[in-house]
């Protein structure tokens, strides 16, 4: 496995996940229409830094009576494989009651997730204690708020889950902020930081024109665009590597 250290995941934090979208297109390696969670999936907190850490999956459901303790029990089990994670963890349900029938979190369980040093958690169901929770400053991506936690039950951890039209697997590289949630692929994870600000840097091209003071034409814009695409050609010709388009 790409060994992956703080001070890239830093580094991907500085950017917002947009930013990172776009620089993983220039790769080639993922579809354009694959590899993030769909509008199922909502950001709580907008005004939160983007989230940056490693999935920890797990199944869910709260409907009909628990079986074998219950999801507090099974809390335990989940923390104990976050040693095992390359990194901070992100916890990633799949809610499998259709539709959702309580909540999947509230304020004790993203404490306890917090405490053993998780940086966000992502829901296709529903959320509550929301204001708590925004306190801890915990980022939370929910499909809904509900009021109960129901029957709350875990009933499988480390498996890949099905959220928001996105799979993910226990260890999946997930960034997440207002925008929405994306996955970077590991062998790509090291570069993403570094052409993040490559990129930021192309677009300023257009943004320093069309933000800028003095009258504007079309002919200054095409020469910005023209100056955007040139720097862009030479990133997408350096970091391609031309698996798909």
């Amino acid at each position: 496995m790409t060994k992956i250290e703080q001070k890239t995941l830093d580094k991907l934090a500085e950017f917002d996940s947009p930013t990172i979208s776009n620089v993983i297109e220039l790769f080639e390696i993922v579809p354009r229409d694959a590899g993030y969670m769909n509008a199922d999936i909502q950001c709580n907190y907008p005004h939160m830094p983007p989230m940056v850490g490693f999935a920890s999956t797990a199944g869910f459901r709260s409907s009909g009576t628990a079986s074998g303790g219950g999801g507090y029990g099974s809390l335990r089990g989940q923390l104990e494989t976050f040693a095992d994670l390359p990194g901070p963890p992100v916890i990633v349900f799949q809610d499998l009651d259709k539709p959702p029938i309580a909540a999947t979190f509230g304020e004790m369980m993203c404490s306890t997730y917090q405490a053993f040093g998780a940086v966000g958690l992502i829901t296709s169901g529903g959320g509550r204690d929301l204001l708590q929770v925004e306190a801890m400053g915990f980022p939370v991506f929910t499909g809904s708020t509900l009021v109960s936690h129901g029957y709350h039950q875990i009933l499988h951890i480390g498996q890949s889950v099905h959220v928001g039209g996105l799979v993910v697997s226990q260890g999946d590289l997930l960034h997440g902020d207002a925008n929405g949630v994306t996955r970077i692929p590991l062998e790509i994870a090291n570069e993403v930081g570094d052409v993040a600000q490559e990129y930021m840097d192309a677009e300023a091209f257009i943004m320093n024109y069309v933000t800028g003071a003095g009258e504007k034409t079309i002919e200054d814009f095409a020469v910005a665009q023209d100056e955007f695409k040139e720097a862009l050609q030479k990133l997408h010709k350096r970091v391609g590597r031309g698996l798909v388009t």
